[in-house]
């Protein structure tokens, strides 16, 4: 196995190992540094849990986490796992409690997490039962630190994490804010399992390059073509990435011509029987119609024209995640708009127009690459050295943008060995 020196040998991360995709003490470390470290998480939308005693289960990387709201209004999450001898509490995915009851030993616990009752705590006739000692107080569940903005909530394990708004950086606070000004109505849900390195779909979703080279859909019906106005832009930390597109803002002709330079298929012979799939109606004064916004490690917001989602990446193994996809509108949709959000809804996910293809290309990288695990990735689309934000969707470097931080939590360095 090559080193890590080895496996990021350019400083400015234009190099990226393929065995960050399979080593499994890579991956053991990346739950530790990563997603129990300094970072802040999506656990969800507060629309998911509106009442009292409300509940989810999620995800942060591979550790499974209870998100509820309590009888004040106020929103927890702690980890599902009891604190006497580590079962599964929560075994729904979402529902109403109003306490949660391990089934093992019916330890009972608070929507805050903490510990409300031991079953037959001082025995029975005077014997068994636990030790004078034993104090409720000290045998909760482990607790994350929540913040709720903006109808979104945010979970950290580390004490060390720095306030939301500053780790989510201006452009994000910006768009994604902007995303969520208006209160959310929860349209659906989809899954997808993927036999892929979670970074790998990280990188997915910070690639301007590929959005209308892999999605053919993209580049015939005009959503997402490299020759219109768009950029890849990253937060000063490289750990966020916003990837924006204007529809209609080149003309096909000039379209077809550089894909054909290009020699990239066109895809005239596709049609469409119903153009509101494709018709953005305006809701921002910007005007952009395609919104990609990655927050690291794991969370990402989609707007594809008028289709809103929500996208949260659950690790499974170095070589699986999974991602569950929710996709959502405003309260004040009326039923019009609404069909429309739930019809464009269609382009995105496991089966979408658009994103279908992403996770196959996703685990092309991970079969090719795994006997050749000591070679490289190029990633120099957009240019070598300074990690910059670009007008341009012709560009990979936010992807190096992610790396230099994942390296950071981790503790590599790029270069290092020359």
């Amino acid at each position: 196995m090559s080193t890590i020196s080895q496996q990021l040998p350019e400083q400015d991360y234009s190099r990226i190992g393929y065995s960050f995709y399979h080593d499994p003490a890579i991956y053991k470390l990346e739950q530790e540094r990563v997603f129990r470290g300094p970072t802040w998480s999506i656990l969800g939308l507060e629309a998911e849990i509106p009442k009292a005693g409300d509940f989810r289960v999620v995800y942060v990387g591979e550790t499974p986490v209870v998100l509820n709201r309590d009888n004040a209004g106020q929103v927890h999450a702690f980890v599902n796992r009891c604190a006497h001898r580590g079962a599964e509490i929560v075994r729904e995915p979402y529902g109403n409690a109003a306490d949660h009851t391990c089934i093992y030993h019916a330890w009972c616990y608070s929507h805050q997490g903490d510990l409300l009752g031991v079953p037959f705590q001082k025995g029975v006739n005077g014997k068994g039962g636990m030790p004078p000692g034993f104090d409720i107080s000290r045998h909760g569940l482990t607790k994350l630190r929540v913040t709720c903005w903006k109808g979104a909530i945010f979970g950290t394990f580390s004490a060390a994490t720095e306030p939301l708004e500053s780790y989510l950086g201006p452009m994000m606070v910006e768009n994604l804010g902007e995303i969520l000004s208006r209160p959310i109505r929860i349209l659906g849900y989809q899954r997808q399992r993927i036999h892929a390195n979670w970074k790998l779909y990280a990188e997915n979703t910070r690639d301007a390059y590929h959005a209308s080279l892999l999605h053919e859909f993209n580049r015939t019906f005009g959503l997402s073509r490299l020759t219109q106005r768009s950029g890849g832009y990253l937060d000063d930390r490289g750990r966020h990435t916003l990837l924006f597109q204007h529809a209609g803002s080149d003309s096909d002709s000039d379209a077809n011509q550089a894909y054909k330079d290009n020699r990239v298929q066109r895809g005239d012979y596709m049609t469409l029987e119903d153009r509101d799939l494709v018709t953005t109606v305006r809701e921002w004064p910007s005007g952009v119609t395609t919104r990609i916004m990655s927050l690291f490690p794991g969370g990402t917001f989609h707007q594809v024209s008028n289709c809103l989602g929500m996208r949260r990446v659950q690790t499974v193994s170095p070589d699986e995640f999974e991602v569950v996809f929710t996709i959502f509108g405003y309260q004040d949709d009326d039923d019009t708009m609404t069909r429309h959000r739930i019809k464009q809804a269609n382009m995105v996910g496991p089966a979408g127009l658009i994103s279908m293809e992403d996770g196959e290309a996703l685990e092309l990288v991970q079969r090719a690459s795994l006997a050749e695990q000591q070679a490289c990735a190029v990633v120099e689309m957009g240019g070598v050295g300074p990690i910059v934000s670009l007008d341009t969707r012709v560009n990979e470097i936010p992807i190096r943008g992610m790396w230099s931080y994942y390296s950071e939590l981790m503790g590599y360095a790029a270069g290092a060995s020359r």
